[in-house]
């Protein structure tokens, strides 16, 4: 079949020249594609970007006679899925897409194909009309309802419900609490509830997610994933699982299932494949039962290069600088899940080597570095940050990391630290670069300490990027505009950008957004710089809008600032000094990248404050 297979793509290549739609230098690339990665003519044209798949479909047809579907416009319906098994159809490009009487009809990538025709026939005991789709969409299309794991979860969510259905047991409202901790260790055992927690841990890790959120409600359940910074919801299980579900997870995590009254927390490690997932596990008693929390630790996903995660070329300039000095302290702030235990790994990698002693002191430790003296604090037997620091400067160390400045006594300590040679790298929760000074001193450290400790401060958050696939160029609403604080004559003048931040802006632009910028100045009106949006997509679930970017604040200690510290004035005014000096805020940076293509200026408006 292989060599009919490729005869047909090459006839059809060279109709396609014949017919003036591809030129021969084109069908030739094709080809060598086919050779090399085995996969047909007509996917390379299209992946290749020399046809439209509608064109090369409508060619298809005619060579062969059938009619051809558009499946862009086509809703599958996810029952008739399930007559065709997720295997058969990925290997052999197959989707059955409506059934009419003893007919169903099925898109196919090679309807000449009469032995995966007959196997469907067999499969599924139905006649099989086939029509032709591209396959390019067809790839995309089996991927989604396939590879995504939303059927496997409909036919595990099913097939349990059937089990229970033939059950006489009834649930009452306080089921859980009735029931031993013997029973519960029995019940985590069956094999419907081992499957879906099984399921759930690794379809989770499929798609991205960074967190699993299993909620108890009176009647029902409900798993949700945070994917890209926003919850979605994939799945409610049966109500009647509860007990054993939760119990299962505690087990998995070496917690009590007998203890339902109190928070509880524990890790999970997973091997998939040849991957190994940690996931850091928290319980805690809600109304109507315990809500588990999953913190999914994938090392494969974990990033440290800043410039990669999108830190402008002077702030990431700056940053290096800092931690390279061998003594002061560097602060990254941000709210919980704004990247920040990232950037200071980012930090660490760039400076460990065999002659440096690096320490951590963490609350927990999301990532094993090698190379790093990692210590998990634990404030109930006294193993706080501030003794952890403690004990780290009788060990001789070169760079410290204290996961959190919390109080007086962990500053006072990572203060004194900074002073007597040693590197510091720490977080803080606050909303701005500048109110991190500030914070430290309404804590109580002194001024003159602070400003000499200093080495930076970076401020960050997380926003979310244009879906690649559907991104175009668009006007905003004038609302948009004002929610930004972007009126009919603001410059980026106005917006107090300099000219080395509009040329760096430009240095590192996308290439479709450099013809956008190529003329820009400083008295450029920011209602007339480029916009983009996804239009919405299957890659992104219609979104637009496909993975995260950092946004950046950094706040390099000149001796101009460190003067303002030692006056103990407000952030206001140390922020002022700071942007005078050519930092860029939250806000600014963030317009960089939607002007750049990268994000959407919603975005912005969401996370930053102007």
């Amino acid at each position: 079949m292989a060599s009919a297979a490729s005869a047909g793509s090459e006839r059809i290549g060279d109709l396609l020249v014949k017919e003036g739609l591809i030129s021969r230098e084109q069908l030739q690339k094709a080809l060598e594609e086919q050779r090399q990665n085995g996969t047909r003519v007509g996917y390379n044209l299209v992946k290749l970007g020399f046809i439209q798949e509608t064109e090369l479909t409508r060619t298809l047809a005619r060579q062969f006679k059938m009619p051809a579907v558009d499946l862009s416009k086509f809703e599958v319906d996810s029952k008739i899925i399930k007559l065709v098994p997720a295997d058969l159809a990925t290997k052999n490009l197959v989707l059955p897409l409506k059934r009419d009487g003893r007919t169903l009809t099925v898109a196919m990538a090679d309807p000449t194909n009469l032995g995966v025709i007959e196997d469907l026939k067999f499969i599924t005991r139905y006649d099989i009309f086939p029509v032709i789709a591209g396959e390019f969409t067809l790839r995309n299309v089996i991927e989604k309802h396939y590879e995504s794991s939303d059927v496997q979860m409909s036919a595990l969510l099913s097939e349990i419900e059937d089990l229970e259905s033939e059950s006489d047991v009834e649930v009452v409202e306080d089921k859980e609490e009735e029931m031993s901790a013997t029973a519960l260790a029995a019940a985590v055992d069956d094999a419907p509830v081992v499957k879906l927690i099984n399921a759930i841990l690794t379809d989770a890790v499929k798609r991205g997610a960074s967190d699993i959120h299993f909620e108890c409600f009176e009647h029902d359940l409900r798993v949700r994933y945070r994917i890209d910074g926003a919850l979605q919801e994939v799945m409610k299980p049966p109500k009647k699982m509860q007990p054993a579900l939760i119990s299962r997870f505690k087990i998995m995590s070496s917690l009590n299932i007998a203890e339902r009254r109190v928070p509880q927390d524990g890790r999970i490690k997973l091997k998939m494949g040849k991957k190994v997932i940690d996931y850091r596990v928290s319980t805690l008693p809600t109304l109507f039962g315990e809500k588990v929390v999953l913190r999914i630790l994938d090392k494969g996903n974990l990033t440290l290069d800043l410039e990669k995660f999108g830190i402008e070329p002077r702030a990431e300039k700056e940053l290096m600088e800092a931690v390279s000095n061998p003594y002061g302290m560097v602060l990254v702030t941000g709210p919980t899940g704004s990247g920040k235990t990232t950037t200071l790994y980012s930090c660490i990698s760039k400076v460990n080597s065999v002659d440096t002693n690096i320490m951590t002191a963490e609350d927990p430790v999301e990532y094993n570095l090698y190379g790093v003296n990692q210590v998990l604090v634990r404030t109930e037997i006294g193993m706080t940050f501030a003794a952890a620091l403690k004990a780290f400067l009788r060990q001789d160390p070169n760079i410290i990391m204290v996961g959190e400045i919390r109080d007086l006594e962990t500053g006072g300590i990572a203060i004194k630290a900074a002073l007597t040679g040693h590197l510091v790298l720490s977080t803080l929760h606050t909303n701005s670069a500048a109110e991190t000074v500030t914070r430290l001193l309404d804590m109580g450290l002194e001024p003159f300490n602070v400003s000499s400790a200093l080495n930076l401060v970076l401020a960050q958050r997380l926003l979310r990027r244009i879906c690649s696939k559907c991104k175009v160029v668009y006007k905003p609403e004038p609302e948009e505009f004002d929610a930004a604080k972007m009126g009919d004559h603001t410059t980026l003048a106005d917006l107090r950008f300099t000219e080395q931040a509009i040329n760096d802006m430009i240095a590192r632009a996308p290439a479709d957004a450099q013809p956008h910028l190529a003329k820009v100045t400083m008295k450029t009106k920011a209602q007339d710089m480029p916009f983009f949006k996804g239009a919405g997509c299957d890659a992104c679930n219609g979104s637009g809008l496909k993975g995260r970017q950092g946004a950046y604040e950094v706040m390099f200690m000149t001796p101009a600032l460190r003067k303002l510290i030692l006056q103990n004035v407000g952030a206001a005014e140390i922020k002022d000094a700071a942007v005078e000096g050519g930092m860029l805020t939250l806000r600014m940076d963030g317009l960089v990248k939607v002007w750049k293509g990268i994000t959407t200026l919603e975005q912005v408006v969401r996370e930053t404050s102007a």
